[in-house]
């Protein structure tokens, strides 16, 4: 029969103990060194004896003071701290970093308890937030105290350190951690430390008999701390001994992230433990999903678009995309959907999806097609699939995506947005090995910088098909969704408008209804300026003609949009055109088919550069392309010239338009 190392090393133990409980604490008073903000609440930094500590107040603290106590890592991943926060609890934290939870650790949590409790008439029972090696401080102070517990949230916590940093199980450990280990609990050798029979997996009797509701937290792939040496072994133990264990389990995640986007899963489970009312199980958005959560960050939520509808008024809202939102589906249902949520208000839908488009043609396009129809209250954003297949860059898909946000919220600082995130199967495939779509990641560094809620349906189809709940090759078939796909896509934004809305009833201190004040760009190349100009906005140079109604020869496909339109065209031989204009970027919208020529261009009369402007489908596609060919510029006037390259095959350049991030002198 084979065992596993950590289970045989375990039984070297003859019988758990609790960790040894120091005589009792004096309490010392907890000095204030300075007040902030922390997630619009206030924040004190203390002093507890030579220790840095803080505590996070709510607006509205509960009856009892109920309060959630960070062990480690505070500020990581902080949207339960957040939500418990709104909801009216206290946030503590104090640092006992590289200590592991040893007795010294503990002694120094048993004062900064006592203190605590007195000087702020804290509740006498608390929640203890254990990441990762913070695991081991939570549960084994747990042990030590378990009348003072009411529940413990594990985060991919550390529950034997002979698993880390041991690295004596699948894992392969902290070498540098497991000697400073050594040290914190004054252990001669490793063989003393393997001995040690107190770790968390063995000492859970105390905390079943105290009722202590404990919820996991874990990512399936984490290969840093073990889920089965972890988490898990407490889990199957803790039901074996009668107690309360709530597991959330992630598929595909790793030891990174942590916590979830969507906090009210973790928060409504802590809530249970104080008894403090919430929502009914048959009402959490999240108990419609496969795993017990959602896939939606709230962030800011969409406080004015709510609040306007709550006061029955007119609201406008723009979806601006690429096909999948130009296309029958998600869009007309959503459309259906929110005319029946607020059958009071009048609803005004501008509809801007334009097939093969992603966020650098959104972002200069925005004022024609969306802004010039009247401000929205809410735009609904989508170009993860398009700005990973047209081959975007990081920057790009940052200044592109941060320029649509900004630009509409200087048209209107009172506009919410929404990001969505769209699925492929080269997504999936990105979200199986535990990692996010680096699309995606810069998508969402935009969302955070201006709390904008998000979407990721990447995520969550990937893990739904892993879930047995459907397919992709018979149910959801492709990146343009059968209907099926599309009826998923509306559940999922409607469980976000659920949770928007609950969010209305208490908001974060952020997230009230008003204007937004803008925060210093993520780039300053952002594309906020950004705007098309006519082809006729340039004079032509020789070589090149405006043709007013362009229309190919040929069997290559168009889009709509692109085609019997004016286009600035060369065919031959042409001289440079030349853009002046002021601002910090400019290029072209071209439309790139089988015959589409490179260009050459030059910035301020520098060195010229090359540009491809054939795609892999332009084979049988004149494909909208969009080209920024310059960009980050210092703020002032400049000019771009531009001139075609002649392969023999490929010899036609067709400009729809000019972009520029500025304006013309």
């Amino acid at each position: 029969m084979k065992h596993s190392p950590l289970l045989l090393l375990a039984a070297l133990a003859i019988f758990p103990i609790a960790p040894a409980r120091a005589q009792s604490q004096p309490t010392t008073e907890l000095k204030t060194l300075k007040e902030s903000d922390f997630q619009g609440f206030r924040r004190i930094d203390l002093k507890s004896g030579e220790r840095d500590a803080l505590l996070v107040f709510p607006e509205k603290p509960l009856p009892g003071n109920p309060w959630y106590w960070r062990t480690e890592f505070f500020g990581h991943e902080p949207q339960v701290d957040a939500e418990l926060l709104r909801r009216g609890f206290h946030v503590a934290y104090l640092n006992v970093q590289n200590l592991y939870g040893a007795p010294s650790a503990l002694d120094a949590m048993d004062s900064f308890y006592a203190s605590l409790t007195k000087q702020f008439s804290l509740g006498k029972k608390t929640a203890l937030a254990g990441f990762s090696r913070g695991g081991l401080f939570a549960f084994n102070w747990a042990a030590r105290n378990p009348e003072k517990v009411a529940a413990i949230y594990g985060d991919n916590p550390v529950c034997d350190f002979k698993s880390w940093p041991g690295g004596k199980g699948s894992g392969k450990g902290s070498p540098a951690d497991w000697q400073r280990l050594f040290t914190a609990y004054g252990f001669a050798d490793e063989t003393e430390a393997l001995r040690f029979p107190s770790n968390p997996v063995d000492n859970l009797k105390p905390l079943a008999n105290a009722g202590i509701h404990i919820v996991g937290f874990c990512g399936s792939a984490d290969n840093v701390v073990p889920p089965q040496e972890n988490i898990l072994l407490v889990q199957q133990r803790y039901t074996e001994l009668g107690g309360r264990f709530t597991l959330l389990k992630r598929p595909y995640t790793k030891h990174h992230p942590h916590s979830l986007r969507d906090p009210n899963p973790i928060a409504d489970a802590l809530c249970d433990a104080f008894g403090v009312p919430t929502a009914p199980a048959s009402e959490r958005e999240h108990s419609n999903t496969p795993f017990g959560y959602n896939y939606h960050a709230l962030r800011r939520g969409l406080p004015n678009f709510l609040e306007k509808a709550r006061q029955n008024g007119t609201l406008r809202v723009a979806f601006l995309g690429g096909s999948i939102t130009a296309m029958k589906g998600w869009r007309d249902l959503i459309k259906e959907d929110l005319a029946k949520r607020f059958p009071k208000c009048a609803f005004e839908f501008v509809d801007a999806g334009i097939g093969s488009l992603g966020s650098t043609p959104h972002a200069f396009r925005l004022e024609r097609d969306v802004l010039s129809k009247g401000t929205p209250d809410l735009l609904i954003l989508e170009a993860a699939v398009n700005d990973a297949a047209n081959g975007h860059s990081p920057v790009e898909q940052i200044r592109a995506m941060e320029g649509i946000v900004r630009h509409t919220l200087q048209s209107n600082p009172v506009a919410d947005i929404l990001l969505l995130h769209f699925v492929d199967p080269e997504k999936i495939d990105v979200v199986k090995t535990g990692k996010r779509p680096d699309v995606i990641v810069q998508h969402e560094k935009v969302a955070a910088h201006y709390g904008l809620p998000s979407l990721d349906l990447a995520e969550e189809i990937a893990e739904r098909i892993a879930a047995g709940e459907f397919t992709w090759e018979k149910d959801f078939k492709n990146l343009h969704p059968s209907p099926f796909g599309h009826d998923l896509y509306r559940k999922s934004i409607n469980r976000l408008i659920d949770a928007a809305l609950r969010l209305q009833t208490a908001p974060l201190p952020n997230a009230r209804p008003g204007a937004r004040t803008l925060p210093t760009p993520l780039d300053k190349g952002n594309y906020a300026n950004g705007t098309l100009l006519p082809p006729d906005a340039v004079k032509p140079a020789q070589g090149w003609t405006l043709n007013p109604k362009w229309h190919p020869e040929g069997p290559a496909k168009t889009r709509p949009d692109f085609v019997d339109h004016p286009v600035l065209l060369s065919e031959g031989d042409a001289e440079p055109l030349s853009i002046s204009f002021t601002g910090t970027g400019a290029g072209v919208f071209l439309t790139a088919g089988p015959d589409t020529a490179p260009i050459e261009f030059r910035t301020d009369g520098g060195a010229w550069e090359k540009r491809e402007t054939l795609t892999r489908w332009s084979s049988g596609l004149h494909l909208p392309w969009a080209l920024v060919l310059c960009a980050g510029l210092a703020e002032g006037p400049h000019t771009l010239e531009i001139r075609p390259v002649r392969p023999a095959d490929h010899r036609s350049i067709r400009i729809h338009h000019f972009l520029i991030n500025g304006r013309l002198p």
